[in-house]
């Protein structure tokens, strides 16, 4: 697998721990709120790996693990294998995905290679092809929503909250579909010049606490992130 760009430090990507973050290059979703976009549709050179894997082993004991984003990282068929050198060095390892490969993901989770995923609901099943700009294979969606649930590795579902996007019916729906007792965060947009389409909004404070409460009646742990 190809890795495109290396955080050296965050504090905010693994809950609770500070951590590297390995992006991957591309994406089958074009989400117009995207802050990765140029790592979708042209994401350059890759970075040297023995420079990133260097890196990794000289912050052995300082960092506390590795996070792998995207683009969608699930896309490369590969990704086990830059998983396991990641964890021969002795870091947990967190998986951002948009859902929409259930059997790989399957595979990592059945390998002990994954011990946190954040997992993408982009919208409710009406308005999913719309959040994420193009056709997507709801049954793909379902089948991870599903296995996270039933899996014993730490996970969360997210939404980013634009306003053009999300309204309250939107995540009662969400709500509905997801029922549980999961961790589930509500995630307000920020806008940056990466962001592909340019007249996209956050919705106010106001907003986000009556979208939160709306799914809260389904999803009892749903928090907002970020404010």
């Amino acid at each position: 697998m190809r890795i495109y760009g290396l955080q050296k430090l965050s504090l905010v990507d693994y809950p609770g721990k500070t951590a590297a973050v390995l992006f991957t290059g591309g994406c089958n979703f074009r989400c117009p709120f995207c802050h990765n976009y140029g790592l979708v549709t042209d994401p350059g050179q890759p970075v040297d790996d023995g420079e990133v894997f260097s890196y990794l082993k000289k912050r052995q004991g300082l960092l506390d693990a590795v996070v792998i984003t995207g683009g969608e990282p699930l896309l490369h068929a590969d990704i086990a294998d830059t998983i396991k050198k990641v964890r021969d060095l002795g870091y947990p390892v967190k998986l951002d995905t948009n859902g929409t490969f259930p059997n790989r993901l399957a595979e990592l989770l059945s390998q002990g290679l994954i011990d946190y995923v954040a997992m993408d609901i982009k919208n409710c099943k009406e308005k999913y092809y719309l959040t994420a700009g193009c056709e997507v294979d709801l049954d793909a969606i379902e089948k991870s929503i599903m296995l996270l649930k039933s899996t014993e590795t730490a996970f969360e579902f997210r939404t980013t909250v634009v306003s053009q996007l999300h309204t309250r019916e939107d995540f009662v729906r969400i709500g509905e579909w997801i029922e549980g007792d999961e961790s589930y965060f509500l995630q307000r947009f920020k806008d940056s010049e990466n962001v592909p389409f340019g007249n996209l909004t956050a919705p106010d404070e106001e907003t986000m606490r009556d979208f939160l409460c709306a799914v809260q009646k389904f999803v009892p742990n749903a928090a907002i992130r970020g404010i």
